[in-house]
């Protein structure tokens, strides 16, 4: 323990605001919320850069005299990006479980966060929580009676327990199938279903998805976890699933991302190259279309 922290302790002060050398912030073991150098990114250098850092991050003592970052990667990046040798910071002791809470919930209620990023988060909180209730299967929370884990991160979150237990599933998915997913190059629920698949079965499915250029409907989906219950799921049934054709999609037009990375930026995620597409194609519509 840092010389620094002991003094905070001794002082029993609850916030007291520092600043540390940027070098000694260490990221939040297994952090689950992705800091990306993309426009945000960009909105909050420019707010920094105007106004400096207005909200410290919140981090608590580590061994080895360094901090780790409870609230504020994205903070701590932007600095760093703009030449910060200190940022401001208030330090918090707590226990491992209590970092994990503490850092989920000041996370989970950003404007914009990833269906991935989301998965994770909620699997931390119900672990923990679990672990708090003192039961394996974490069903009766540590204060209040029968109420399971996913009914207490529903209460503070506002997705049904249900819709929880849907999202912790996820992060069963391969890391393919979950940028696929925060690329919105598959629906949210084919992935639920997708998630009850082994990594191997997973695989083979980005496989029959290529052969076929296409991506899984919830019907798809559903069958082919069926299949994979009955231990009766092959690439050939995945293949030929994939290649039906969907109502409404009798024709259908399909890119490789290798054909239009040329035509974007290096950082433009599929999504990101589908959303300009659409809004150019408006602007051809507008300008050369007859009303």
């Amino acid at each position: 323990m840092t010389e620094v922290t002991k003094e905070f302790i001794q002082k029993n002060e609850k916030e007291k605001i520092i600043e540390i050398e940027i070098e000694r912030l260490r990221s939040f073991k297994n952090h689950p919320f992705q800091v990306k150098d993309d426009n945000e990114m960009h909105l909050l250098k420019e707010s920094i850069e105007k106004y400096g850092i207005l909200t410290p991050l919140i981090v608590r003592p580590v061994p080895d005299g360094v901090y780790e970052i409870i609230a504020g990667h994205r903070r701590r990046h932007a600095a760093e990006l703009l030449g910060y040798r200190k940022v401001p910071v208030i330090i918090r002791v707590m226990n491992e479980d209590e970092a994990i809470l503490n850092m989920v919930d000041s996370n989970l209620h950003r404007e914009k966060i990833s269906f991935s990023e989301k998965a994770f988060a909620y699997k931390m909180k119900n672990d923990v929580l679990k672990r708090k209730s003192g039961r394996k299967k974490g069903q009766i929370d540590h204060k209040t009676k029968k109420k399971r884990t996913v009914e207490i991160i529903s209460e503070e979150c506002g997705d049904s327990p249900k819709q929880v237990q849907r999202y912790i599933s996820l992060t069963k998915l391969i890391p393919e199938f979950l940028q696929k997913l925060d690329d919105e190059l598959i629906s949210f629920n084919p992935a639920v279903e997708i998630s009850a698949l082994k990594e191997e079965q997973q695989k083979q499915l980005l496989e029959a998805m290529d052969y076929a250029q296409a991506v899984p409907s919830i019907s798809q989906a559903q069958r082919i976890k069926k299949l994979s219950k009955e231990n009766q799921l092959t690439l050939e049934k995945m293949q030929e699933i994939m290649s039906e054709i969907k109502k409404g999609e009798i024709t259908r037009v399909a890119f490789t991302n290798e054909q239009l990375h040329k035509y974007f930026p290096s950082r433009y995620t599929p999504a990101m190259m589908k959303r300009e597409i659409i809004a150019l194609l408006k602007i051809w519509q507008n300008e050369n279309w007859e009303k």
